[in-house]
């Protein structure tokens, strides 16, 4: 049976999800060789509407390149949870910025609440680094690929001079959800 996980970024456009989907996609396929595919869709306002990066990533053929039974879900803003739960599926996990939305849906899926863009202005003094963290958050929640492979795409993929911030970003996300993960382990 072949492995296929699907994951949606949402929020306001200009948040960096695009950018977080391309490496999600690149550690999957270029580093881990796993097939990925990367798509996104911004609302009319473009910057500051709501908008997604969806990533499919599994061990054979995508031959549908759209997410429809989404395995985890980031939600930076309330716009964005309200208009794209629809597609988590049971079971599925939501990741929300805990102080950007604060209506959790009702559905049968884990809720992750964490303060993503306070803790990039709060430890890294970099609001922008924020989709990074939520990189850092989605990679130890799902497991889906290695910290490695993550590491090597998001060299790859920022901006030339903000490695290092980068990569404590995603150090940060990390750090996060291990610890929301000793606090909620059963």
């Amino acid at each position: 049976m072949s492995f296929r996980y699907e994951i949606r970024l949402s929020g306001a456009g200009g948040q960096g999800l695009i950018l977080v989907g391309k490496v999600l996609a690149e550690a999957a396929a270029i580093y881990e060789g796993l097939n990925a595919t990367q798509s996104q869709s911004y609302g009319p306002e473009a910057r500051g509407g709501a908008s997604r990066s969806e990533v499919i990533i599994s061990d054979g053929d995508i031959d549908y390149p759209k997410a429809e039974n989404i395995d985890l879900m980031l939600a930076l803003t309330q716009e964005a949870c309200d208009k794209y739960i629809a597609d988590l599926k049971p079971g599925g996990t939501l990741l929300v910025d805990s102080q950007m939305v604060a209506k959790i849906p009702e559905g049968d899926f884990k809720v992750v609440a964490l303060p993503i863009i306070q803790s990039a202005v709060e430890r890294l003094g970099k609001f922008v680094v924020s989709n990074i963290i939520a990189l850092g958050i989605l990679y130890k929640l799902s497991g889906i690929v290695s910290e490695d492979s993550v590491k090597h795409a998001i060299r790859a993929r920022v901006p030339k001079g903000t490695e290092e911030l980068n990569l404590q970003a995603f150090q940060t996300g990390i750090d996060l959800a291990e610890d929301w993960l000793r606090q909620n382990a059963h």
